[in-house]
């Protein structure tokens, strides 16, 4: 495992969801498909990178207040684009995300963890430190919209599987929060067995969630 602070900590040892329970109302909503899984991680992944980027510019001695503001301006603007984008590859699904797509453009990634975690890391460690944060909450997003889609539906992608599997209530958000929660005990297991305190970043403690 990784020691303290290493920038591979947010896709296991400080995970985003997993460890810090941030953005899980996306997961627990709409997580009951691996297409919804894939529009959300795409969403995801673009406005959260290209956020913290490009708010890593904004002068750090601006107000909190001021640079919090600032920030939130720069998601929004960069949401726009995605959204457009998003409507294109995935016409059918953005519909049913709703608002949660929206969410994810004021994540905790940006609102909380980019002013108090990535903005006191050098450019170059903060780019691949935010990759490996956006990388965890991915693989998360994408295990538990594929396994609540073949408990839900028996299907994959949309394709029917040859399997007698069906627990239609996997499809509801509670089922969301129970796949979540066998998840996050099999995660903090795996690292009391094969890790340790050392092994999660500054943020792992913060206990943050989406709403």
């Amino acid at each position: 495992m990784s020691k303290k602070n290493s920038v591979f900590d947010g896709l296991l040892g400080d995970n985003t969801v997993l460890s810090s329970l941030m953005v899980i109302s996306p997961i627990i909503v709409c997580g009951d498909t691996v297409m919804n899984g894939i529009a959300l991680v795409y969403a995801f992944s673009v406005i959260t990178f290209l956020s913290v980027l490009i708010g890593s510019f904004v002068p750090k001695k601006l107000p909190y207040a001021v640079k919090i503001i600032i920030y939130a301006l720069i998601s929004s603007a960069v949401f726009i684009p995605t959204k457009m984008a998003a409507e294109e590859f995935f016409p059918d699904i953005i519909p049913r995300i709703g608002v949660y797509f929206m969410l994810v453009a004021v994540n905790s990634l940006i609102t909380v963890r980019a002013e108090a975690f990535f903005y006191r890391m050098k450019r170059g460690r903060m780019i691949i430190s935010l990759f490996f944060y956006i990388l965890g909450f991915d693989v998360v997003m994408l295990t538990i919209s594929l396994i609540r889609e073949i408990l839900a539906y028996s299907t994959v992608c949309g394709r029917v599987m040859d399997a007698d599997i069906l627990i239609s209530g996997m499809a509801m958000p509670f089922g969301g929060f129970i796949i979540l929660g066998v998840m996050c005990g099999i995660y903090r297991k795996f690292l009391s067995v094969f890790g340790s305190d050392d092994t999660r970043g500054d943020g792992g403690d913060e206990n943050v969630s989406d709403s």
